[in-house]
């Protein structure tokens, strides 16, 4: 039976769901755009800013890629799901708060890779919720709801931190102090939008606890991933996962440190940045409903070309304000729609009691593609001492992701 529709078509379980996109994107997008910034203030005059997040990303996606499987598996569990990402849902919020805390950068950056790992758990779990929280065959239209939402919502938490950044010296708050307090604000912010998922939505597909958990989650790791090897689409579908998102993570993570490593002023990056996310809510929306009419591989191979030639501007004329707010605006209208495809055609493909043990695998393939992008940025950028030749060096990942998607084999 159906659940009665609410607000923008979606049922209270699948509205519930899509805020916790709005709680976490508060920190994502700070993340993007102002905490880059304000590391740049505490590392040492002269250090390279892209080279030094670059390389702190990397060991936060690393470490990330290597424990999410295994509590992946765990959570699957019946009762777990829900546990663990309380877990790491409410220590990436304890984290997020005590950025302010430390002086130095070494110290700031440690706190940051915590709380970039417990995110980036939560949203493992949160991702394997969609099953539990959305009806069947509307996987597409409730995942683009979600991170359509999750950017015009985490507009508000943002320009409230902008303000008293860029706006407390008028009622005697410095920066730093801002800063301090735009981590609070953000903090509470997650917390907030993270008790309707915690309230309203509960674990419907598990697998059954045994005696011997630790034996159980280990082989069906191993099993799951003979599944993956011999399920040619899912195959296919995972290795240009691989690649494509390697791309759009490293944009998003890299993209304010690479806008300040070319001398563009900060609040030009941060006001371009805001654009993204008001474009990025109708279009991922948009994305939703356009992968209903023509498929959901269609419009992920269009996004996927779309971000081939983002990344050809970037690296060959992206050199002023003007053309990173050009930049900001077409990463805008395709940044959630391939987000959100790629998250609910991996859903439609794996076994409902099985989503957090392929999630953990799932984010294998994004964190260690996050890791391989942001490391060929810094490297690259370090050995030719021009981050333009960083950027381009992705290219070739959106090209390979795009060709492996189109050959992946039909349904």
């Amino acid at each position: 039976m159906k659940s009665e529709k609410t607000l923008f078509g979606l049922t209270k379980k699948e509205r519930s769901w899509v805020l916790y996109d709005v709680g976490n994107s508060a920190f994502v997008m700070l993340s993007t755009a102002l905490i880059p910034i304000y590391f740049a203030s505490l590392a040492e005059p002269g250090s390279s800013v892209v080279v030094a997040w670059g390389y702190a990303e990397t060991v936060a996606a690393l470490i990330l890629a290597l424990l999410m499987p295994i509590f992946g598996s765990l959570a699957d569990l019946k009762g777990n799901k829900k546990k663990f990402f309380i877990g790491t849902m409410g220590t990436g919020v304890v984290m997020c708060a005590a950025l302010g805390i430390p002086t130095t950068a070494l110290p700031f950056l440690i706190v940051y890779v915590v709380a970039s790992i417990m995110l980036n758990g939560s949203m493992v779990f949160y991702d394997a919720f969609l099953v539990d929280a959305a009806e069947d065959g509307r996987y597409d239209e409730v995942s683009s709801h979600g991170y359509a939402w999750g950017y015009v919502g985490s507009c508000i938490p943002f320009v409230a931190c902008l303000a008293v950044v860029l706006g407390g010296s008028a009622v005697g708050i410095d920066a730093r102090t801002g800063m301090q307090i735009a981590f609070v604000i953000t903090a509470l912010w997650w917390l907030a939008f993270s008790i309707p998922l915690i309230r309203d939505v509960h674990q419907t597909h598990f697998k059954p606890k045994s005696a011997q958990v630790f034996k159980d989650t280990f082989r069906g790791l191993v099993k799951t991933l003979k599944n993956i090897v011999r399920d040619r689409r899912l195959r296919y579908f995972m290795l240009a996962f691989f690649f494509y998102i390697d791309g759009v993570h490293t944009i998003i993570k890299m993209s304010t440190s690479y806008g300040t490593e070319l001398g563009i002023d900060s609040t030009q990056l941060v006001l371009a940045l805001l654009v993204t996310q008001i474009v990025a809510f109708p279009s991922a929306i948009a994305y939703g409903r356009l992968a209903i009419r023509f498929g959901t591989r269609r419009m992920l191979l269009i996004a996927i070309f779309a971000y081939f030639c983002i990344t050809l501007f970037a690296a060959f004329f992206l050199r002023t304000a003007v053309e990173f707010w050009v930049l900001a605006v077409c990463v805008g209208l395709f940044q959630g729609g391939i987000q959100a495809l790629s998250r609910s055609e991996f859903t439609k493909i794996v076994p409902p009691e099985n989503e957090g043990e392929y999630y953990g695998f799932f984010d294998i393939f994004g964190k260690y593609a996050a890791v391989m992008g942001t490391l060929l940025v810094s490297v690259f950028t370090q050995l030719s001492g021009n981050a333009s030749f960083g950027v381009l060096s992705i290219a070739i990942l959106f090209a390979l992701g795009f060709v492996l998607l189109w050959k992946m084999p039909a349904a």
